[in-house]
């Protein structure tokens, strides 16, 4: 385990800031509404994503995703949420699901792949076909630090 020294000298490393649950939601947390949950700063956020042990020890060893087991044209799910992302992907007992990765993306790109979005009701009201979708937005409900669904 690195020292909070350590932690300091390394430009690669972000210290997580810990914030009680329910805290957050109370104080911080808008009451109503669809927001996102995540952990982020001004140049990145954190999504998670479920892969299979050679896509994800692939991706841990080259810091990228790649490899023999990997397409890049397949569909990604990401979430933001890490509990919920543990709930989709049957806390990792799911076939080809058995490895979450948490992965920094920047701000620019994750605002730029939610321009791209479309909801399941918008895509059907302007008749877009699945296979020309680019983004599908689908408003998950925040898990609890226990794993159910948050009330």
């Amino acid at each position: 385990m690195a020292s909070s020294d350590q932690l300091k000298s390394l430009p690669s490393q972000r210290k997580l800031i810990w914030e009680n649950y329910n805290e957050q939601k109370t104080q911080h947390w808008p009451a109503r509404g669809r927001h996102i949950l995540a952990h982020y700063d001004d140049e990145g956020i954190v999504v998670y994503q479920a892969f299979n042990k050679a896509i994800a020890e692939y991706a841990v060893k080259f810091q990228r995703f790649g490899g023999p087991a990997y397409r890049f044209e397949r569909m990604s799910w990401i979430k933001t949420n890490f509990m919920w992302m543990m709930y989709r992907c049957g806390w990792t007992s799911k076939p080809n699901q058995e490895h979450v990765l948490a992965i920094r993306i920047s701000r620019a790109a994750f605002e730029d792949i939610l321009s791209k979005a479309l909801t399941m009701e918008k895509q059907k009201e302007q008749s877009v076909s699945a296979d020309k979708l680019q983004v599908r937005l689908q408003w998950d409900p925040d898990h609890n630090p226990q794993g159910g669904p948050a009330a």
